[in-house]
């Protein structure tokens, strides 16, 4: 069993629906081959005791109609009516008292088999036994031919019936081999077929491992079945793993950019100290003011990033309390940013919980708060407004800011894109910010949208499911 196993384990798919295919034809017409069989000799055999049945009962009727006139001379001098009524390949004995034989018509069998003792007073008993190693069917009765009484014997061996059944037999196993060639050679040429999209895709993938995501997708195949829905899989999932693989080389590329400016920086300050400055108490203290202050903004991105690439499974098991969470938000970013004005517009008699953790809810309200306070070009003013849909909690976001151009509105969830460099660089942002915030929102099945107007704020509308 390990060695089939281990065989068709190795076998390709062809072969293996080749094989699987001619096992199960071969099975199945095996069964039902050996079911025929078995009705067919049932029903021959079954004719032949009705054949020696029919000889007797002919018999028994001829001496019976013939009264006390016929004799035992009469029979011997004309086999012939007897002969009319007994098959070619039937014998008959007609024996005395003594079971000694007086009379025989063919000689279809030559050794013949002793007349039983048993006999019933009327009627005769059939028997099935071996003659010549030939199974032959027996029938013997009492007889009385005028003023004779004896036995008569019939013999009737099955040699043709046997010959018809060999026959049978061997033309099922002729037709099984031919079926079991004819169905492995069929299931061959249909598993090729069927199953030649696939090599053109496994081609075509071999292809696409060696020449990367450059080599394009040829193959075509328009049929609404299990290959055509994996090819639709294979398609979307190569174009993610292409958009996802462009999208690791910009963000290498931006973090490259956006990590060698503050290094710079920090690197120039370091060399002005090395030079002169360290002799110069205040460009001594410039320096390491603006040394320091990059190599924050530095560890701030490098948080970010890592924050964005880690990317962990959501638990959607997770529940917020997003009132809570808000709050407590709110009077952390009134610490840090005393001149910023933040309302908060809520229904106290609704609950409002969310499918989500505490700490991405969080993260998500202080990057929207941070940018609202750092894009106001004076004090702050900022509301949130928490709402309740059927199914969804509503976070809104609005505040009186420098406002989001209508053409920028579309890339400011990309990874560092900013809408003024210099601006937000001064202002300490890394243009992460919104991406984390996105990139979150999305992990927890929700949707964000931005409505803006230059120079009159923007308002951010985050939807996140309802805990059930």
């Amino acid at each position: 069993m390990n060695r089939i196993q281990h065989y068709l384990s190795n076998q390709s798919l062809k072969g293996k629906w080749a094989l699987t295919s001619a096992a199960v034809i071969f099975v199945s017409f095996a069964v039902i081959c050996s079911v025929l069989y078995i009705a067919i000799h049932s029903w021959l055999l079954n004719e032949q005791e009705q054949s020696v049945k029919r000889t007797m009962d002919d018999l028994t009727v001829f001496f019976e109609s013939q009264g006390n006139f016929l004799t035992i001379h009469d029979i011997q001098s004309n086999k012939g009516l007897m002969n009319s009524i007994v098959d070619k390949n039937q014998t008959v004995r007609i024996l005395n008292k003594d079971k000694i034989e007086i009379l025989r018509i063919n000689d279809s069998t030559k050794i013949m088999p002793s007349v039983p003792d048993n006999l019933p007073n009327h009627g005769y008993a059939i028997s099935k036994e071996k003659v010549e190693n030939v199974d032959t069917f027996l029938a013997a009765s009492t007889i009385r031919i005028g003023p004779f009484s004896g036995y008569i014997q019939l013999t009737h061996p099955l040699t043709s019936f046997e010959s018809l059944m060999r026959y049978i037999l061997t033309a099922m196993c002729i037709l099984g081999l031919g079926a079991l060639i004819a169905s492995a050679g069929i299931g061959y040429l249909l598993a090729t077929t069927l199953l030649k999209p696939l090599d053109d895709l496994r081609l075509e993938m071999t292809e696409v491992a060696e020449q990367g995501f450059t080599a394009p997708i040829k193959l075509q195949y328009d049929a609404k079945d299990e290959i055509g829905d994996l090819l639709t899989v294979y398609r979307s999932m190569m174009g993610e793993l292409e958009q996802s693989f462009l999208s690791q080389q910009q963000f290498i590329s931006d973090a490259s950019h956006e990590l060698r400016t503050p290094i710079q920086v920090v690197e120039g300050h370091l060399s002005l100290i090395k030079r002169w400055g360290k002799d110069d108490p205040s460009v001594l203290e410039e320096s390491l003011n603006t040394s320091l202050l990059e190599i924050t903004r530095m560890k701030k991105l490098i948080e970010e990033m890592l924050e964005l690439a880690r990317r962990e499974q959501n638990d959607l098991q997770n529940n917020a309390d997003i009132l809570m969470i808000t709050t407590d938000i709110m009077e952390e970013i009134k610490v840090l940013s005393p001149d910023a004005t933040i309302d908060l517009e809520v229904d106290p008699e609704i609950s409002y919980w969310a499918i989500i953790s505490d700490n991405a809810y969080g993260q998500i309200l202080r990057n929207l708060l941070q940018n609202a306070i750092r894009y106001s070009e004076n004090s702050p003013k900022i509301k949130i407004q928490l709402s309740k849909q059927h199914e969804s909690v509503q976070i809104e976001v609005s505040d009186k800011g420098i406002g989001i151009a209508e053409e920028d509105q579309s890339r400011i969830f990309d990874r560092f894109y900013r809408v003024d460099s210099s601006r937000s660089r001064d202002g300490g942002g890394t243009g992460l910010g919104l991406s984390i915030v996105n990139m979150l929102v999305n992990k927890y099945r929700g949707t964000i949208k931005v409505k803006s107007k230059l120079h009159f704020g923007s308002t951010f509308t985050i939807e996140l499911p309802a805990e059930k």
